[in-house]
């Protein structure tokens, strides 16, 4: 298996590809609220216990994702993408749409501002970490306004690490500064039917992108807008696996 692989769930497989500095165990909670389906969350290339080298720009992680199809004998499935695993997800449906039965995107970051990006990949330069746990709590939980305490505590006991005497995330900075130019690249459209799920709270999706979607896939795209910030999935767990599970059953 070219990355590592959390199996979340019992029934019908779906991957899912997380965002930058995430991790695939992020899904357990969108996995309990889908009964009937096992969604398949990767550590992305340069996230949790996947190899951390080089390359990743967005052909690799759509050769790791085709990878991970091939190893577990998986011809067509559904793909869930948040964030930048939107923007995965997206790039996968074009290169790949057989191997695609329907496209998921919650609040795909694909084709954003190249000034933002660039501050964004700055600031991922400087060093994050923690000298104890209080304090890397009360970091995530200020990042993560609106989201259960619960979630976030199941976060720092995935994903934190120690590092000699600080702790942690287990994600590779050289990665994550790259995916950020990754997601300045021009905007492309998915290829297979789309659920679009914007967070009304964030600024990721471009109305503009959003019109061309809807001229490629015309009835294809279903847009179903959420109340909530960017981690809009933990923010509105019951929310988005509504809307999930009706376009899934479609």
């Amino acid at each position: 298996m070219p990355l590592h692989l959390h199996r979340l769930g019992v029934g019908t497989p779906v991957l899912a590809l997380h965002g930058v500095t995430g991790h695939g165990e992020r899904w357990q909670v969108l996995a309990d609220a889908l009964p009937g389906h096992e969604v398949l969350g990767v550590d992305l290339r340069g996230h949790g216990r996947s190899p951390w080298t080089p390359p990743w720009g967005l052909e690799q992680h759509v050769a790791d994702v085709l990878a991970v199809l091939d190893a577990g004998g998986l011809d067509r499935v559904p793909v869930i993408g948040h964030s930048f695993g939107g923007a995965i997800a997206v790039h996968l449906s074009r290169t790949a749409p057989e191997r695609v039965e329907r496209v998921v995107l919650l609040d795909p970051a694909i084709g954003l501002d190249a000034d933002d990006m660039l501050a964004a990949a700055e600031d991922t330069r400087a060093d994050e970490s923690y000298p104890d746990l209080a304090t890397a709590r009360a970091d995530r939980a200020q990042r993560w306004e609106g989201i259960d305490a619960a979630l976030v505590d199941a976060e720092l006991a995935a994903h934190l690490v120690p590092d000699g005497d600080r702790l942690r995330y287990r994600y590779s900075r050289a990665a994550v500064v790259a995916a950020w130019g990754e997601m300045a690249r021009p905007a492309v459209v998915p290829a297979v039917p789309t659920l679009l799920v914007p967070a009304t709270r964030a600024d990721f999706v471009a109305p503009s992108w959003v019109d061309a979607c809807r001229t490629a896939l015309g009835d294809d795209l279903t847009v179903a807008p959420v109340d909530a910030r960017h981690m809009v999935f933990l923010e509105r767990t019951a929310e988005v696996a509504a809307h999930v599970s009706a376009f899934l059953g479609g």
